[in-house]
């Protein structure tokens, strides 16, 4: 093949192949490298999305408190049983945690996490209510109430619902 044939071969974006091995014969020849990813623009998350993941922070922030707390009333001997203690201590740290991680997914417009944030808040709602009104106990259930009132407010918003919807 001459110059000019060549030459017209590679303007027509025809590019010559090298005479391949027996290596690539038998087994095939590596792939090229890929075209470098284009990152994906990451939505921002809302106002309302922002503190409702604040206060979900805020929550699995007093979680670990009380699993501190626990874990120093086990190790101080007031509990009855230091097994059941234990276990109370895991299942706060693994509730903060939880909390945590859906905080983040909030933050994030994390598909996963609106709905067992929701689900929690639910249940947090209905532990206030019981705290407060049939324990006799509203210095704990009313707090309770007033956090998972406004984190369900907040993820209610309009803003809040389209930034889901808009994803």
């Amino acid at each position: 093949m001459g110059r000019r044939a060549t030459a017209a071969r590679n303007l027509a974006g025809v590019t010559e192949q090298k005479p391949r091995g027996l290596a690539d014969r038998l087994f095939g020849a590596a792939a090229p490298a890929p075209a470098p990813r284009v990152p994906a623009p990451r939505p921002v998350a809302p106002t309302s999305v922002r503190r409702a993941a604040a206060v979900v922070a805020l929550e699995a922030g007093g979680l670990a408190g009380l699993a501190v707390l626990l874990l120093w009333l086990t190790v101080d001997g007031e509990a009855d049983s230091t097994s059941r203690a234990l276990a109370e201590v895991v299942l706060a740290v693994l509730a903060a945690a939880f909390l945590g991680a859906g905080a983040a997914g909030l933050r994030r417009l994390a598909g996963w996490a609106r709905g067992p944030v929701i689900a929690v808040q639910i249940l947090v709602g209905v532990s206030g209510f019981i705290a407060a009104f049939q324990a006799g106990r509203p210095d704990i259930g009313v707090p309770l109430l007033v956090l998972a009132g406004a984190v369900l407010y907040l993820l209610m918003t309009p803003e809040a619902r389209l930034a889901y919807l808009d994803r």
